[in-house]
């Protein structure tokens, strides 16, 4: 990923919307969501959802596919770990620098 890719995709998540859009494709997962289940869940009108995903996909967040007479949406998985990887690249002169994660729930 350059830079040009990454200021896009960056920019196209610094919404509120696209990012809670973006984030339901992350947990739907291979599957993807059509834009009713989306606009049900997160409560986006049909025309603010729609121009949401164009942005999404513009960025390369997101694709789209026809399967029947429903679009489904999905997460683009190599895209966001390609733009993960670009903003992490040389983090801390390649020293680790974040603790280990901390246990959730003890019971």
């Amino acid at each position: 990923m350059d830079d040009t890719h990454a200021v896009k995709a960056l920019a196209a998540l610094a919404q509120a919307s696209r990012l809670q859009v973006f984030r339901a494709l992350v947990v739907a997962g291979p599957q993807g969501l059509t834009p009713g289940a989306i606009a049900e869940l997160l409560g986006l009108p049909a025309a603010t959802l729609s121009f949401h995903l164009k942005e999404l996909m513009q960025a390369g967040l997101v694709s789209q596919e026809r399967s029947g007479r429903h679009l489904i949406y999905r997460a683009e998985f190599v895209q966001m770990n390609d733009l993960l990887g670009y903003l992490t690249a040389h983090c801390c002169q390649g020293e680790p620098c974040l603790e280990p994660a901390a246990v959730a729930c003890k019971t």
